[in-house]
């Protein structure tokens, strides 16, 4: 699956597993949990089927502020955001929009280079706690 700005992890875990862990990752490492968004649940209060999709958003300000001072209108896609769902082979993901996409979407400079480049290096780490098992 190939999404414009959209990097996937193939998770080893159901999706209930894959979201609880990744709130474990981020709350080890003092992010702020803003919300847990149950899609396929909301489905179900109106009918409708889904598989299992959640939406995690997460982030602090000290990290997300300096791209909102490079573009303001990058607000509206933080705090960070994660995805996880499972596909209609029953196999579950795990996606996140690239900051880089984000910060090219937004107009933001080479000012935002080093925050850019921890926010992907945090993403990739709180990806691969959450999907892979233990080397």
């Amino acid at each position: 699956m190939t999404v414009p700005g959209l990097i996937t992890h193939r998770s080893a875990f159901d999706p209930r597993q894959t979201a609880d862990r990744l709130v474990a990752a981020i709350q080890a490492r003092g992010l702020t949990l803003f919300a847990r968004v149950d899609h396929a649940a909301g489905a179900a209060t109106v009918g409708l089927p889904l598989r299992p999709t959640e939406l995690l958003i997460f982030g602090n300000a000290k990290g997300g502020t300096p791209l909102m001072q490079a573009a303001q209108t990058i607000g509206i896609d933080l705090p960070l955001r994660a995805l996880v769902w499972q596909d209609e082979a029953g196999v579950t993901w795990l996606g996140s929009n690239d900051p880089a996409w984000l910060a090219q979407r937004h107009g933001v400079g080479a000012e935002g280079d080093a925050t850019v480049t921890a926010m992907r290096m945090l993403l990739g780490t709180l990806a691969r706690e959450a999907t892979a098992t233990a080397p």
